[in-house]
């Protein structure tokens, strides 16, 4: 991958990060609607990526109280297979937020789902970004 792909790729994943940060406690989005959010409907997977490349980053205090556990798939359902961040633990990270997550590890997005940011405040967060500002 050259320069310019790997810091397209980086400025994604710090786009995801930034709105990741935004979803509230007791709340979940999806993989689909963040990408969505940043104008990148067909990225879901890639949001994904972005996430589970936070375990790299556990050290770096600036990655730390990203909630990554908010974040499920389309039908409310944790799908997640990494081994550090494992759909348990993701349940339990839920659970202590007041999130109802069943056995079979599903969320009721009906009741639980953060609705996301309005264009304009996606765009806020896109600019403090290009300037380097970061605002939890």
């Amino acid at each position: 991958m050259d320069g310019n792909a790997m810091n397209r790729f980086s400025s994604f994943y710090e786009q995801v990060y930034a709105v990741v940060r935004r979803i509230p406690r007791g709340r979940v989005s999806s993989y689909g609607r963040i990408a969505a959010m940043l104008g990148r409907p067909r990225a879901a997977r890639a949001v994904g990526y972005a996430l589970n490349a936070l375990s790299d980053k556990r050290d770096d205090p600036a990655y730390q109280n990203i909630p990554w556990q908010r974040v499920v798939n389309s039908q409310g359902r944790i799908s997640i297979v990494n081994r550090e961040k494992s759909a348990n633990r993701q349940a339990e990270l839920l659970r202590e937020e007041g999130v109802d997550v069943s056995e079979e590890l599903k969320i009721d997005l009906d009741v639980f789902l953060w609705e996301g940011l309005h264009l304009v405040e996606v765009d806020d967060i896109l600019k403090n970004l290009s300037d380097g500002l970061i605002i939890e």
